[in-house]
């Protein structure tokens, strides 16, 4: 591994923020776990650049990633030991710059945009937010099957979804709505209601219905696990799909109330997803 240092912070940062994906992410070979990290790294820069969790104008830092990305695809030389890393794995495994240019527009649309006038538009968001992400695990999984990419979008759009639902809190704090408005409406909620962080049953059935629809998404994602020729690949985007779904059992058992609690996966329970995929041998 020719940038030991860069890929090193890539798994702190991974570590630290994205522990289902890093409990998973065990499964793989190491250049292509530390791919995803290096890969990792870069979004999560994306995004607290747009949350506010550094110094400068959000739409400054988040100008300083799309330069930062340029300059890692760029022939010159690199100080950041992070992007270093980043630049050896994207020429490494081929990942399209594009890529990162559609994943940093979605980053934008959270400064441009804070509500969504029904699903089409919240789906085109997914997408670059989380359904690009899915292209660029395929190129690092080494999948050559271009069926896949659908699925792999699909896979990307579930969990965006599962994130929206279980954050509805955080981001109406930071005055964000990414529930479709013509869906509050279809089930009576308010953004007064949202304030004054009532879970009534509007609520609970505007929740169901969200809850229904992440899921539809991971089923239909699922075909496209077998798709990938990489076993240990397999495994890892199986573990994933089934961890994040669990959020949304975890949701439903905290009875819909996002506002009193942030529905997290335990180390146990974690333990035992696991454990019940290898007991099925599935996709392996």
């Amino acid at each position: 591994m020719l940038n030991a240092a860069g890929f090193r912070e890539a798994k702190r940062i991974t570590r630290k923020y994205a522990k289902t994906f890093y409990f998973a992410s065990f499964f793989l070979t190491k250049g292509r776990r530390y791919a995803a990290y290096a890969v990792y790294a870069i979004c999560r820069l994306s995004d607290e650049s747009v949350d506010g969790n550094s110094s400068g104008s959000p739409s400054d830092r988040l100008k300083l990633i799309e330069e930062n990305i340029a300059s890692a695809y760029a022939n010159g030389g690199l100080n950041s030991p992070l992007l270093k890393s980043f630049r050896q794995t994207v020429l490494e495994y081929g990942i399209p710059k594009t890529y990162f240019d559609v994943l940093v527009s979605g980053m934008r649309l959270d400064l441009e945009k804070s509500r969504y006038r029904d699903f089409n538009q919240l789906k085109d968001y997914c997408y670059r937010a989380a359904g690009v992400v899915g292209l660029i695990m395929l190129k690092i999984f080494g999948c050559k099957d271009s069926r896949a990419e659908e699925y792999a979008e699909d896979l990307g759009t579930a969990m965006q979804l599962t994130n929206i639902i279980r954050d509805i809190k955080e981001d109406w704090e930071r005055k964000r709505l990414y529930l479709p408005l013509d869906e509050l409406s279809k089930f009576g909620v308010s953004e007064q209601g949202l304030d004054n962080r009532r879970c009534d049953e509007n609520f609970k059935a505007l929740l169901k219905f969200q809850i229904s629809r992440a899921r539809d998404y991971y089923q239909k994602s699922s075909p496209g696990i077998r798709l990938i020729a990489d076993a240990r690949s397999r495994f890892t985007v199986l573990t994933i799909k089934e961890l994040y779904a669990k959020i949304l059992e975890q949701m439903e058992a905290q009875g819909y109330d996002v506002f009193k609690h942030r529905a997290r996966v335990s180390t146990f329970k974690k333990l035992v997803c696991f454990t019940g995929i290898i007991l099925k041998g599935r996709y392996l």
